[in-house]
């Protein structure tokens, strides 16, 4: 049986307007390359696996991949792995019959239909239930699937984008991801760079969301100032692309930049080029024990800000345990507070009274 895709509120939208392919790539040579592979990929209906930090940008990479393709006029379907529930995943994903469970009371088809001849793209794959993933290997090998309560197989005709932010080997060896899956995923893989690996990009892309949310909301903003684009050029982004949109989106909002080089101190202002007078004595081990602390508190909330203060998340970000990332909180002084509030308790501000 062959699946006709049809739209379902709030799960086909019109693929929206790209950034300009100089603003997406930039000036790199690394992304230059990155440029040339996906050119190659997009023509062919291969799966690719785009891999890099929160916030690099692949999801845009993926509406790249679908807008260049021969598929470009049919669907692009996100499917964000850690957003839908375990216990709802698989009726999202493949879709059921009515009867199928309590509550089925009519058929609804499946994301994966919804995609038919054109691309699915399923972002944080490494966060898929194990559960599904040999079902998901069968469609990759067969083109084929049931619905939950179906008696007889479907066949659709999908292309494949899968993107991840974790290790798939270390998961593999963990148990937590099947090999042949991963082989299917990866036929392409594509490695995006942190935004600190291409500083040269980050004035085009401050003066891209510049004009996209000053026209968003309606907001005329000045351009950056000189000395303001120097402390960017400086600053880490742990957050990549995204923090730096957002950065440009408060800014907007506000108009001030002292506010915005508040929060671009970096530790490595305070720690990584001390000042030391030539008559001054200094404790290195002291010192260099206090900049790991800091280092670590520093990263630690960062981590927890782009996960939204999801410790299990943030804790599986840094590569720790869970209890590990809860201990080293109580010693770096974090409050028991999530959210802004503690953001507030950080900086030493009371918390607000919640009502």
């Amino acid at each position: 049986m062959t699946c006709t895709a049809t739209l379902a509120s709030g799960l086909l939208e019109p693929l929206p307007d790209l950034p300009p392919e100089e603003v997406i790539f930039g000036n790199s040579a690394g992304m230059g390359k990155i440029r040339q592979k996906l050119e190659k990929a997009a023509g062919a209906k291969i799966a690719v696996l785009l891999r890099g930090q929160s916030g690099t940008g692949k999801e845009v990479f993926a509406k790249l991949i679908h807008s260049q393709s021969p598929r470009r006029n049919g669907p692009f379907v996100k499917v964000s792995c850690p957003a839908i529930p375990g216990t709802l995943i698989e009726s999202e994903l493949f879709g059921y019959e009515k009867g199928a469970f309590t509550g089925a009371y009519g058929m609804k088809p499946g994301r994966m239909e919804l995609a038919h001849r054109g691309t699915l793209f399923l972002d944080e794959i490494g966060e898929m239930d194990p559960s599904l993933q040999a079902k998901l290997l069968q469609l990759l090998q067969d083109g084929e699937f049931n619905r939950i309560g179906a008696a007889g197989d479907r066949r659709i005709d999908v292309r494949f984008v899968c993107a991840t932010n974790r290790s798939l080997e270390s998961e593999m060896k963990a148990g937590n991801f099947r090999e042949d899956l991963f082989y299917r995923i990866s036929v392409l893989t594509i490695q995006l760079p942190r935004l600190r690996d291409r500083r040269g990009d980050i004035p085009n892309l401050v003066d891209y969301f510049l004009r996209v949310h000053s026209r968003q909301l309606e907001r005329p903003a000045p351009p950056f100032s000189g000395r303001l684009l120097g402390d960017l050029m400086k600053y880490s982004w742990p957050g990549n692309i995204r923090e730096l949109e957002n950065l440009v989106k408060s800014y907007v909002v506000c108009g001030s930049e002292e506010d915005l080089r508040s929060r671009i101190q970096d530790v490595h202002e305070d720690f990584f080029d001390p000042e030391i007078a030539s008559n001054e004595v200094v404790a290195l081990k002291k010192v260099v024990r206090t900049a790991t602390k800091q280092l670590e508190r520093t990263i630690i909330l960062k981590a927890l800000e782009i996960h939204q203060w999801n410790r299990r998340k943030a804790a599986r970000a840094l590569s720790i345990s869970y209890a590990g990332l809860l201990c080293k909180m109580r010693e770096s002084g974090f409050p028991p507070t999530r959210g802004p509030n503690a953001c507030l308790a950080i900086a030493g501000e009371p918390e607000q009274e919640v009502t």
